[in-house]
């Protein structure tokens, strides 16, 4: 209700209280004033509502104004903030666009680097790999080869001497027909001393592989040995030297000869025997040159059987000065011996190559772990930005909505409804 309405209501309730207050006083006046003065009452009551009438209309008339006044004034206000609500939207649209635009950009080229990085990194770590496995390989290829080649040389040495020894079979037959014996055969220092020297030969070269032994080696001091061994450290090189003392062994079982004859054949077999152990021990041990001991090989079982049961003392003997006594049997044994200590040699070194090169593997891998925990916290950091950029989306996204949900109203409303909107969201 206006202030004009108002303001009659108070006017027409004034002018009621009047006319009460008169109707009373004139209750108290005589009859014929109470004639006039209900005549003269009735006609300002005629006036007053005649007046009131004219009132009335004229109030109509200017509400009616005012409403259509107000209507147009309404919809000059609604079309204009339409205008300003269209230029926002406009606006802050091109602004989000451009802005998600920039972000999606930016994460693209950030998402490009890390797949570059992860791609360079992986394929060095291949690389690396893929070399050291090839290096392994080509290593264990290399022994494998090298295996092969001296197996095939030592199958082709066993053959050359299984030819050779078939033909000196034919000539010890061809002697045998002759009724040469084999006394007559070893009869020679010269040639006994060749004997022991090819059957050593035989031994070793069927045994060891080639780079593991040296035919008449020369020592430092001129002496020259039938054969040296070449084993891994601490034992070092071996000499190992041939010797026959089969004359007086011969005449120890001759039971042609007197027993004192016999006596004095053993006593010179031992005499015999023990300066073959001092003749290795003074030339083939050499300190810083040859290893602590050197071997004494005896071509015949029998002699050796004959030291070993009835002459004990040169046993000891040999001990002492560190040659070693042997036989052709157990020769093959001392051989397979150094053949096993150089198998178990190079396994260890080539056990000890495996482990480091493991070793750089384990680290490579250690560094490529590393690496990958950096990546995925960066991918997690990625991750994480892009949710933050959808929940920024979706914030602008609402807020559209809202915008264009917001009905036509007064702008400190509409203002307010947005802001609590974004601190709710």
């Amino acid at each position: 209700m206006s202030s004009v309405e108002t303001g009659l209501l108070i006017g027409l309730a004034a002018l009621l209280v009047i006319a009460i207050l008169l109707l009373v006083r004139l209750q108290a006046l005589p009859a014929r004033l109470m004639q006039d003065m209900e005549a003269r009452h009735r006609a300002v009551l005629t006036d007053l509502h005649a007046g009131l009438t004219q009132q009335s209309d004229r109030m109509q008339a200017l509400l009616a104004s005012l409403q259509v006044a107000q209507t147009e004034r309404l919809a000059d206000t609604r079309s204009s903030i339409s205008g300003h609500l269209g230029q926002f939207q406009a606006a802050m649209l091109e602004k989000l666009v451009e802005q998600g635009r920039a972000e999606l950009a930016l994460l693209q080229d950030t998402l490009k680097s890390m797949n570059a990085q992860f791609g360079e990194r992986v394929q060095q770590l291949s690389q690396t790999v893929d070399g050291r496995l090839n290096e392994i390989s080509g290593k264990v290829a290399e022994r494998l080869d090298e295996g092969f080649r001296k197996t095939n040389e030592t199958f082709t040495s066993v053959m050359t001497r299984l030819a050779v020894i078939d033909e000196a079979q034919k000539k010890i037959e061809g002697l045998a027909s002759n009724v040469v014996s084999l006394q007559e055969i070893l009869g020679d220092k010269r040639s006994r001393g060749a004997f022991g020297e090819v059957q050593l030969e035989a031994l070793v070269r069927n045994s060891l592989p080639p780079d593991a032994y040296a035919f008449q080696h020369t020592l430092k001091s001129g002496a020259r040995a039938d054969c040296v061994l070449i084993l891994p450290a601490p034992t070092g090189r071996v000499c190992v030297d041939a010797k026959f003392p089969l004359e007086n062994y011969s005449r120890m079982f001759d039971d042609t000869l007197a027993p004192a004859e016999r006596d004095a054949a053993r006593r010179q077999f031992k005499l015999d025997v023990k300066k073959h152990v001092d003749d290795i021990a003074t030339k083939y041990i050499v300190a810083g040159e040859t290893s602590d001991g050197a071997v004494l090989f005896l071509p015949a079982e029998a002699v050796f059987a004959e030291i070993h049961a009835y002459h004990p003392d040169l046993v000891e003997h040999a001990q002492k000065q560190r040659v070693w006594l042997t036989s052709p049997t157990t020769l093959m044994a001392v051989l397979n011996t150094a053949r096993a200590v150089i198998r178990d040699s190079e396994t260890r070194r080539m056990a000890h190559v495996i482990k480091d090169e493991l070793t750089k593997l384990a680290k490579d891998f250690a560094r490529f772990d590393e690496r990958m925990k950096k990546l995925a916290s960066h991918i997690e950091q990625a991750s994480k930005d892009v949710n933050d950029v959808r929940i920024s989306s979706d914030k602008i996204t609402r807020r559209f909505a809202q915008i264009e949900r917001v009905e036509l109203e007064h702008p400190d409303a509409a203002a307010a409804r947005l802001l609590d909107s974004d601190d709710s969201a």
